[in-house]
């Protein structure tokens, strides 16, 4: 039985070039790298800063990581994308174009044996109220079609423009504990699983034979989820020993 992968907040078109193809080149090695190892790959939102879609237009700066997903699929490997609050404009693409479903709300599979709740976590911080109701009119059909009458090349500037902006006066930081504790609410519904983003930071929770973790994200620590022999971990990037891992003399 192969593993399977879980994978957030890589934020790609966010940062400068530099780092982006960094980012990309990482992301890149993961894939090749879990292409002889995964059954399935769970993208957890917020895979992309901003995805927006036209009838005839795929954004020319992710080519890359879209070739890198289709060779996923095209070794048999299953990619779910369940869409965060940064990449909630994904639309027909994925799924017509490339055979990857994508979700609007958590995910319920049993992967191993073990229930899981896969989604990306954004909204359950107490503090998210008003951004539950932005949520909501963000998500609208109408705001979606009223923004792709916006030429593509000013709506994608525009798009960054306001997640720079939003990213820069986040003063409240979302509490780990806080989900720990919707995590055990899960539990109690017999949930043996729980595979959140959003937060952009690694954590680890176990009671008894139930797990919760964050993925972390793609841009600071490099981190994600693996399911493997029903043991729900999280991993970080490169694994060591693996070909990735450049020796200590190479890092210096």
């Amino acid at each position: 039985m192969n593993s399977v992968f879980f994978l957030s907040d890589a934020h790609l078109g966010f940062a400068g070039p530099a780092e982006e193809t960094h980012r990309e080149n990482t992301l890149l090695q993961f894939f090749n790298w879990i292409s002889d190892k995964a059954d399935t790959l769970y993208v957890v939102g917020d895979l992309f800063d901003f995805w927006l879609e036209y009838a005839s237009v795929i954004p020319r700066r992710f080519f890359r990581i879209l070739c890198g997903l289709n060779r996923l699929r095209e070794k048999g490997i299953e990619v779910h994308y369940i869409v965060g609050n940064h990449d909630c404009w994904a639309g027909t693409f994925f799924p017509d174009a490339m055979g990857i479903p994508i979700y609007f709300k958590p995910v319920t599979p049993v992967l191993h044996g073990k229930r899981f709740l896969v989604g990306h976590g954004d909204g359950i911080a107490k503090k998210d109220v008003g951004y539950r109701i932005l949520k909501k009119m963000l998500r609208n059909r109408m705001a979606v079609r009223l923004y792709k009458t916006i030429h593509p090349n000013a709506a994608f500037k525009m798009a960054l423009f306001f997640s720079r902006l939003s990213r820069n006066h986040r003063l409240i930081k979302d509490k780990d504990e806080e989900y720990a504790a919707y995590a055990r609410s899960l539990f109690v519904q017999g949930f043996d699983c729980i595979v959140f983003g959003h937060t952009h930071r690694p954590f680890e929770y176990h009671e008894g034979n139930h797990t919760y973790i964050n993925t972390g994200d793609w841009m600071n620590h490099f981190t994600y989820g693996r399911l493997q022999n029903g043991l729900l971990k999280l991993e970080h990037w490169p694994p060591q020993g693996s070909e990735y891992d450049k020796p200590l003399e190479e890092s210096s």
